[in-house]
């Protein structure tokens, strides 16, 4: 392949989950300009209608779908629904997720299974259900895990958990996809602003975690960028099982 159009994904559709928001919608402006045609997929329509119409004016393609990762049966809605306006999927951003934080002990089992239920149910569901739709035809999954699914924190016990999960899942559904052409990675990143922690990471608090960070400043979204469109292009095709780390070298410094 060409240099020049090695992260290229023209002809490409891509599915991304939790795309309202966050890392998500970043990730799904990023394969936009790559390329990629894209469905967005979350629970808040009105704000992926917004993204869809900027992608659009831009040039490029892109659907809003609604999206409960937590329902087997919306799961499958999406992918009809982004199939039937852009095309079959070739790459899923598995991202939706949710945060949590709290003392271990304290921890409720609603609150333990909701996040597990979102954060990891969920990257089963849509991965399951990616997975049935390119077997015979190969594609690449991408779930975004965390550094906290490598190395711990305290106060994030079902969180990290649940990014410990995903890690794991990755490896497993890489071994048993790869018979049908389909990559399955994992993006794990470190601590990058957005809308759901901004807040703390600009507290007393958050300057304490990023003095720990060996690059001392926390991440720009850009900083991403390489990293995802390496696991999403055949720039990445002999990839798969891998986690690739974007942190500033914080996972070094967590123990």
């Amino acid at each position: 392949m060409a240099s020049d159009t090695l992260f290229d994904l023209g002809g490409k559709v891509a599915l991304v989950t939790g795309a309202s928001s966050g890392l998500g919608r970043h990730f799904a402006g990023v394969l936009a300009r790559r390329g990629a045609a894209v469905a967005l997929a979350a629970r808040r329509v009105d704000r992926l209608t917004e993204l869809a119409d900027e992608i659009v004016r831009a040039g490029g393609r892109a659907t809003a779908v609604a999206l409960d990762v937590t329902d087997p049966a919306s799961v499958t809605a999406t992918f009809d629904a982004a199939e039937r306006a852009l095309g079959p999927v070739d790459i899923v951003i598995n991202n939706a997720g949710v945060p949590s934080s709290g003392w271990f002990s304290k921890t409720t089992d609603e609150a333990w299974r909701q996040v597990l239920d979102v954060n990891l149910d969920g990257v089963f569901r849509v991965g399951r259900e990616a997975a049935q739709r390119m077997a015979g035809r190969g594609g690449s999954i991408i779930n975004v895990a965390s550094i906290l699914g490598l190395g711990v924190l305290k106060g994030l016990s079902s969180y990290a958990t649940s990014k410990a999960a995903v890690v794991q899942l990755t490896k497993a559904m890489a071994v048993e996809l790869a018979r049908d052409g389909i990559r399955v990675n994992a993006l794990a990143p470190g601590y990058f602003a957005t809308e759901l922690n901004d807040a703390f990471l600009a507290s007393d608090a958050g300057q304490r975690l990023k003095s720990r960070v060996p690059l001392q400043r926390f991440g720009r979204m850009e900083e991403l960028d390489g990293a995802l469109l390496l696991l999403a292009s055949d720039a990445g095709s002999f990839m798969t099982g891998s986690v690739l780390t974007v942190d500033g070298g914080h996972t070094l410094s967590m123990g």
